[in-house]
C-alpha cells in the first residue's frame, strides 16, 4: 500500500491548530474556540468549589454543617479560584524554572492547607506541602525542559 510521505510542516487542513509559540498539532481539535474560552474559566471554578467543599468538610471533622462552615467553604473556594486563574494566566509568561516553581508551589500550598484543616500540626502540614511542591516541580520541570527551548518557545 502506498502512503504519502510526511511534509516538514505537518498535515495541513482543518484538523491542525496553532497554539502558543506557533506550535502545530497534528491532532484534530474537537472543540471550537468558544468551548476553550468557557473551559479556561469553568475548570478553575469547578475545582475551586470542590476544594472549598473539601476544606470545609475537613474543618468540621464530621460534625454538623453550620453557617460559619459554609462561609469558610465559599471563601476558601473563592480564594482558590482567584489564585488558580492568576497562576494559569501569569505562570506561562515566566521562564521554565519559575513557571514550574509557581505551579508546583500552588499545588503544594493547596494540599498543605487542606491537610492543616484536619487538625494536624503546622509542621506536618508544611512538610506535606513542601514534599508535594518538590514532586510536582520535578514533573513540571521535566515536561517544560523537554518541550521548550531556553526562552520558553515550544520545540517543533
Amino acid at each position: 500500500m502506498a502512503h504519502a510521505a510526511p511534509t516538514p510542516g505537518g498535515m495541513t487542513g482543518p484538523g491542525n491548530t496553532t497554539g502558543r509559540g506557533g506550535f502545530t498539532s497534528n491532532l484534530p481539535d474537537i472543540f471550537d474556540a468558544r468551548v476553550h474560552r468557557v473551559a479556561r474559566i469553568g475548570i478553575p471554578v469547578v475545582l475551586g468549589l470542590v476544594y472549598g467543599y473539601w476544606a470545609a468538610a475537613n474543618r468540621r471533622g464530621g460534625g454538623p454543617i453550620t453557617g460559619w462552615n459554609l462561609l469558610f467553604g465559599f471563601v476558601t473556594a473563592l480564594a482558590f479560584i482567584v489564585l488558580c486563574l492568576a497562576v494559569a494566566r501569569f505562570a506561562p509568561l515566566l521562564k521554565r524554572e519559575l513557571h514550574s516553581l509557581v505551579k508546583s508551589g500552588f499545588a503544594g500550598a493547596a494540599l498543605g492547607f487542606l491537610y492543616s484543616q484536619t487538625g494536624e500540626s503546622v509542621l506536618r502540614s508544611a512538610a506535606l506541602g513542601l514534599a508535594t511542591t518538590a514532586a510536582v516541580f520535578l514533573v513540571f520541570f521535566y515536561r517544560y525542559y523537554t518541550r521548550e527551548d531556553g526562552e520558553g518557545n515550544r520545540i517543533r
